[in-house]
């Protein structure tokens, strides 16, 4: 396809982008016509189709760029932290603060990966990338257990699922609660929590005792 002669700078990608998730959070993927978003974006369709080839193509481009986005801002948020604690508690932050920015994308986001299969494009693709956050966070749970901070009774996996899950029930619950506030504060008491337990020290294990008969 010939490159058009106007719109075709980086800025207009990104204004396509910001007008593709207007449209989308309002229509949903199969409400959204290709005429709604060059009509709000104020370019031609030829634009559309040089910068992303299609309404998929779109549609992908845009999770694909949330899914990235989350994933820079967890890789630098870890590497400012020296324990686990300060990793996790960092990784929790930096995704509390792309929520509060990006609301809607987030919505689309989650959208996305409950959607019927068939319902929106490409949405193994974007799952697998959606995944790369809870994959470096069990790197670290890994590591964390080889080096005894946490217990080898629980796998990995286990761990961060733990610790991953509570995160994205928070988000998932802020989306639908504006009273859910989504800050550094929850981020470290999540973190406490995992890592403690909600249990005082031994207190489980004598509730665990049989009572004595008489």
């Amino acid at each position: 396809m010939a490159r058009p002669s106007e719109h075709s700078s980086p800025d207009t990608r990104q204004q396509m982008l910001q007008a593709a998730l207007r449209v989308f959070a309002h229509s949903g993927y199969a409400g959204a016509s290709v005429q709604a978003i060059v009509d709000t974006a104020q370019v031609t369709k030829p634009v559309l189709y040089y910068h992303f080839g299609s309404k998929e193509g779109l549609y992908s481009a845009l999770i694909e760029w949330a899914a990235d986005e989350r994933l820079r801002r967890s890789r630098e948020a870890a590497a400012r932290g020296r324990t686990l604690a300060e990793k996790y508690t960092e990784i929790l932050a930096a995704t509390f603060d792309f929520v509060r920015e990006n609301r809607e994308l987030t919505r689309l986001s989650m959208a996305t990966a409950f959607a019927a299969k068939g319902e929106v494009p490409n949405q193994s693709h974007c799952m697998t990338k959606g995944r790369q956050v809870f994959d470096m966070m069990m790197n670290l749970a890994e590591d964390a257990r080889r080096d005894g901070v946490l217990k080898r009774e629980f796998s990995a996996q286990e761990l961060t699922m733990a610790v991953y899950g509570v995160m994205n029930f928070n988000v998932m619950l802020s989306l639908v609660l504006p009273e859910i506030e989504l800050n550094r504060t929850l981020a470290e008491r999540i973190v406490k929590l995992f890592l403690s337990g909600g249990a005082p020290e031994g207190k489980l294990r004598k509730q665990g005792k049989p009572r004595r008969a008489g």
